[in-house]
Parts: C-alpha cells; structure tokens; sequence
C-alpha cells in the first residue's frame, strides 16, 4: 500500500534460537481495518498474512491471497528463475472463498529438509518434495491445437514436461484473468511467468524439443499457447492448468472459457494481428505497399 508500513526484510539465522530478535512496532490510530503481508518470496501466496480489527473479512482476505492471481514456479531449463509475488487482491464478487486448511509440509530446499506450515484450498495438491514426479504434457500435434492432458494436479516437487509436437507452439505462464496475455506482460508488480518461447516442429520429426517447469507450492498455474497464425491458439481453446481447483468458480472450465471469448477479433481470423497492425498504419501509403505487408504479416 502506498504509504503504509513496512518493516523491511529482517534477516535471522537458523542457529538463533533464544534471541535477541528484532522489532517492527504499528501504532494503532483508530479501529479501521489493516491489512499485513510477508512480501518474501511466495509467502504471502502461501497464506502468510496478518489483519488488525478485520471483523468477518479475514478469510477472504487469505483467500485472496492463496488464490488464482499470482503463481510461483520456477523454469527448469539452464537456470532456475522464480516469480516474485503478487499483492493481495480482493475476491471476485461473484465467487465465494472456499475455507482455508494448514498445511504442514517437509520440503527439501537446497539439499537441506525443512518443515513448512502454510495455508491451502480445499482440493490442492498433497505436499511433497522426498520424490519428485514428472507430468508428462504433450503440446500439438498433426492437426491438434491442444495441451495433452489440459488439467493435471501436481505436487510440491514435481516437475512438468512440455513435449511439444508439429507445428509451432509455445507454454506461456498466464493468470486466470487474463488467460491469453502473458503474466510477465500482465503483472504490475515485475513478475516474470516462465515461456518456453516458439518450439518449430516440421511434420515428421521423432526427436521433440521439451520444456520443463518445476512446482514449487500448491497455487494454480495457468498457461497458454501464445501462437497467432494462421489462427490465435488461445482464442481456440489451447490452455493448459496445474492445480485449478475445480470445486470452486475459477476452475480449468471457466478458464478455458475465458480464453475463447479473451482474444480480439474473430478467432478464426487466418490474418496474424503484427500483419494487421502493419496494414492499419500502412493503409495510406498505397495498394503496393498494402498489399507487400499483408504478404510480409502471414510470412
């Protein structure tokens, strides 16, 4: 919040365990109510959230914060890159905040185990990190604008393998909101959602190109096929969803939905929108030249 508190990230070892700990003192002015988050890494994500005077709104509030907004996944390809968190954002009117359970989990962390406690919806993964499983995802095909399977549950410590197939696709990380935008262009706070960028495949290759995502908690992760020629994938439907939880309003369903009805223009255009754009800005300049961008667009 512009103008609100923040204690700063306060540092303390593991071997500290009777103290001196630091402060951080709020003095309470009135009785309105005050909203508190950790903004480490996906705390606040994973339920880390504190309210003075909340009355009945505090779990809305974790649910808020635990829900469909913001993910926490990291690439697994030459580095591991993690997405910075989300702030908490209010629930849609319409949707009704499931109930919150704590979740205690022992997670392994740079080769060293330790127990977590955090909060999750009703139908997430089970937590585990002692063996990591791939989900394996098959991205296109002849003929085929589909994710394979679209909706899985994954685990903490899990990864996910996108093994992509004819023609040109991609596994772009996007929100529920905006399910054919990607989260790196859509956050307002620096977020970075992983994007396996175009995987070109001719018709009759056997060796597939693959792209790997690891799980790091149990919030939903949404995903999509940034391709727009000769159609815009995800305005046919090619999205794909990691732990939506399908008991509540924002499941693979709806989302899926959201996509079809998110791309503008008519979906089954076979014009890519950079050609039409060129062809808007250029329509003064001539038939020639109109004629040279749409050819340059399709290419």
């Amino acid at each position: 919040m512009q103008d609100g508190f923040d204690s700063g990230f306060i540092p303390v070892a593991d071997d500290n365990v009777n103290g001196p700990f630091q402060d951080a003192q709020f003095v309470v002015m009135d009785t309105n109510p005050v909203w508190v988050y950790c903004r480490q890494a996906n705390h606040c994500q994973q339920g880390m959230v504190f309210a003075i005077n909340p009355g009945d709104k505090f779990d809305a509030f974790q649910a808020a914060a635990t829900g469909n907004t913001a993910t926490s996944s990291s690439v697994s390809s030459s580095a591991e890159v993690t997405s910075s968190p989300a702030p908490p954002s209010p629930p849609p009117a319409s949707a009704t905040s499931p109930s919150i359970s704590t979740v205690t989990a022992t997670v392994t962390v740079s080769g060293t185990q330790q127990v977590t406690t955090y909060g999750s919806f009703p139908g997430s993964a089970a937590p585990t990190a002692v063996v990591s499983s791939d989900h394996s995802v098959i991205v296109g095909g002849p003929n085929r604008l589909v994710f394979d399977p679209p909706n899985i549950t994954a685990q903490i410590g899990d990864t996910i393998t996108f093994h992509f197939q004819q023609k040109n696709h991609t596994a772009t990380q996007s929100t529920f909101a905006n399910p054919c935008k990607s989260l790196t262009e859509t956050s307002m706070n620096g977020q970075t959602g992983f994007d396996s960028g175009f995987m070109p495949v001719a018709d009759g290759t056997t060796n597939f190109p693959t792209f790997t995502i690891k799980i790091n908690d149990t919030a939903p992760i949404w995903a999509f096929c940034k391709q727009t020629a000769p159609v815009n994938h995800c305005a046919q439907g090619m999205v794909f969803a990691a732990n939506a939880i399908e008991s509540g309003p924002n499941n693979f369903e709806a989302f899926q939905a959201k996509a079809k009805q998110s791309a503008p223009g008519d979906a089954n255009s076979t014009l890519p929108a950079n050609a039409a754009g060129r062809l808007q800005v250029n329509h003064n300049a001539g038939v020639v030249i109109t004629v040279l961008g749409l050819f340059l667009g399709l290419l």
